[in-house]
């Protein structure tokens, strides 16, 4: 009875331990100075918004969607992504990218954009009026 009271016990801080680990490899910060990004070669999240005028760029023949995206401090990056454009990612308020800062260029695993909601608060009505 012993054996299985210490064999259950190791199988519990085995599994803690494994918990632990994961938990702190899968900790992203979100950063909105691109400064900070340039230097922490770590995989982030950006957030920023897409520089209109620079348009952006769609690679079909490697399947490689690029933009530029412009922090709160006025920075622009380059943004390269193996994938699809987001759907509606013209009509974006904001974008938030997860990946790394690599060779100058942002190179993102993920993409979220956050558009102007159809839901936002609209001015009430008075019904006798």
């Amino acid at each position: 009875m012993k054996k299985k009271h210490i064999f259950g016990g190791a199988i519990i801080v085995v599994f803690l331990g494994v918990m632990i680990y994961l938990f702190t490899q899968t900790n992203i910060q979100y950063e909105s100075a691109f400064s900070k990004i340039e230097s922490s070669g770590r995989t982030v999240k950006a957030t920023g918004i897409w520089v209109k005028e620079k348009n952006y760029k769609i690679d079909k023949e490697n399947n490689i969607f690029s933009f530029y995206m412009k922090d709160s401090e006025g920075k622009e990056m380059r943004v390269l992504y193996h994938g699809t454009i987001p759907n509606n990612f013209e009509s974006s308020t904001s974008v938030v990218v997860t990946g790394k800062f690599l060779n100058g260029v942002f190179h993102a695993t993920d993409i979220l954009t956050k558009c102007p909601s159809k839901y936002q608060e609209q001015p009430v009505q008075n019904a006798n009026s």
